[in-house]
């Protein structure tokens, strides 16, 4: 028997929670920034009526007030988003206990098991907006299907304020005319690769030999054959499953042996960028930073510390981690392979609060803006959409990721 999946998409979260505490802006163009007194800042998010003057995410405040000069700007809230986030979560789990925040504003819902008690698939999800509308004041949009990637694409289809059942049924002819860029964990370089072998639509990706996207993406190529098929078969995790992650991590085998301070640096900017997304995702931090290194012989040593403050910060793990290595490798020593992880993680909310007299507080605080607002625009644009400048054109292996899968 098919599951029923909903993936519910909050609608213009930031900007939405924005106007809660501003109602007289509520049919007037408003976006959310980094710093609306600053013309080179970026969009982070925008409401409906910014949409319709082609006001979009991560472009600069001086492009989006040349399109619409009556563009209102507010600054972000992050702490808002998170309480926010917490309720929305709480009310999905009236429903079921398999919910799988994917973001801040958005989680996959197994209710296969609550059909019984709450109706079909489109009347939870339908019960569900007009909840989260009344108590809190928010709109979303529902995909619901009989797997987590159609549920996604089908909140996706809709929006603002809707409900998309995408059904065995149904499937090919709402998706397969679509463009292959709308396939979910299809970026920019990977359509590019697609197009250039004339796959231009899902439904041409569907229907290529599963061996020869294989051969022209590798994994991912089959992989993306699947879900275009609608063979997605992944569970929805509990959302208490969350909790029992000890540990972020990620390492990587180097094109070539890395000698010296400057490849160091170039393989633990990207590394600790990873690390760090993936624990903002899963709204942990680590107490801890553990580094793995391991050389042409496959002699490998592992050293650890703990750190004065939890973090999820990349600045703050790539300081650390490379205080790790500084201590305890001789850098010209060649590195075949290098891991860096995230120990001893809490709750980001129970991660223990810098102090207010800290001297490190405004650095702090400053960081985590930026790479909140890198988080955003790599959600809506692909992981590629931004990196560090450090990785670009490096001969070491290490290119930007297609997507934001883990």
């Amino acid at each position: 028997m098919d599951r029923t999946i909903l993936h519910c998409d909050m609608d213009g979260f930031y900007a939405s929670v924005e106007l809660l505490e501003h109602p007289e802006l509520k049919h007037v163009p408003v976006a959310v920034c980094g710093n609306p007194e600053n013309r080179h800042g970026i969009i982070l998010a925008k409401n409906t009526h910014a949409k319709k003057y082609n006001v979009k995410t991560a472009e600069t405040v001086w492009q989006a007030k040349k399109k619409c000069p009556d563009l209102h700007l507010l600054p972000p809230h992050h702490y808002k988003y998170k309480e926010y986030s917490l309720k929305i979560n709480e009310i999905y789990q009236r429903f079921t206990d398999m919910v799988e925040p994917f973001s801040i504003d958005e989680s996959w819902l197994d209710v296969s098991a609550s059909l019984k008690l709450f109706g079909t698939g489109r009347q939870i999800a339908d019960t569900l907006r007009e909840t989260i509308r009344g108590e809190l004041g928010l709109t979303l949009s529902v995909g619901v299907s009989f797997n987590k990637i159609f549920a996604k694409m089908g909140s996706d289809y809709n929006k603002p304020d809707g409900t998309t059942v995408i059904s065995r049924d149904n499937y090919k002819q709402l998706l397969w005319p679509m463009d292959v860029r709308k396939m979910f964990f299809v970026g920019s370089a990977t359509a590019e690769k697609l197009n250039k072998s004339g796959i231009h639509t899902i439904g041409d990706l569907a229907r290529t030999d599963r061996g020869l996207l294989t051969a022209l993406l590798g994994k991912q190529g089959g992989m993306l054959y699947e879900y275009a098929n609608g063979l997605d078969s992944s569970p929805v995790c509990r959302y208490s499953e969350r909790e029992k992650i000890k540990s972020v991590g990620n390492g990587t085998t180097f094109r070539r042996n890395l000698i010296g301070i400057d490849d160091i640096k170039v393989a633990v900017t990207a590394l600790s960028d990873t690390v760090a997304s993936r624990l903002r995702k899963y709204q942990m931090k680590g107490a801890g930073i553990k580094v793995d290194i391991k050389d042409p012989d496959f002699k490998v040593i592992s050293r650890q510390k703990q750190l004065s403050a939890p973090t999820n910060l990349a600045e703050e793990i790539f300081r650390e981690a490379i205080s790790i290595i500084e201590a305890s490798w001789k850098l010209n020593a060649p590195i075949r392979m290098l891991t860096i992880t995230a120990i001893n993680l809490c709750d980001e909310n129970e991660a223990q609060q810098l102090s207010f007299f800290d001297e490190n507080t405004a650095s702090h605080e400053k960081g985590e803006k930026v790479e909140r607002a890198i988080d955003d625009i790599r959600a809506r644009f692909g992981e590629n959409a931004i990196t560090f400048g450090r990785v670009l054109n490096n001969d070491i292996g290490i290119d930007p990721k297609d997507n934001r899968s883990d």
